[in-house]
């Protein structure tokens, strides 16, 4: 099973911008949709954005729409989510996981350890 490895988390203000990567091992990445999912304190884990194969389309839960882009380099393995205009309602552990195509379903029972995300007022 692919290993997934997510990074780019930290403490930012309101307004600012955080750049998340996760790297994947193995030699499938190309073949799976990819997705972005998070989770806050208290929370359930939820779906944040998802991507094609090529990265050709995407998908977005409501909240993000024109804050956050998801991108993938098939090349370096590696799928992203550029987060700009943060708010504090985006505070939460981000994990990245393949997603079943067409869905917003994750794909993998396994769970990277996630990168946290704090933004602060």
């Amino acid at each position: 099973q692919v290993q997934l490895v997510e990074s780019g988390g930290g403490l930012v203000q309101a307004g600012g911008s955080l750049r998340l990567s996760c790297a994947a091992s193995g030699n499938t990445f190309r073949y799976y949709y990819m997705g972005w999912f998070r989770q806050a304190p208290g929370k359930e884990r939820e779906f944040v954005a998802a991507v094609s194969r090529s990265g050709s389309s995407a998908d977005y839960t409501d909240s993000v729409k024109g804050r956050f882009t998801i991108s993938r380099d098939n090349a370096k393995n590696t799928v992203y989510l550029q987060m700009d205009s943060l708010k504090p309602e985006d505070t939460a552990i981000y994990y990245c996981n393949a997603v079943r195509a067409g869905t917003r379903t994750s794909l993998f029972d396994a769970w990277g350890q996630g990168t946290q995300v704090t933004v602060s007022s």
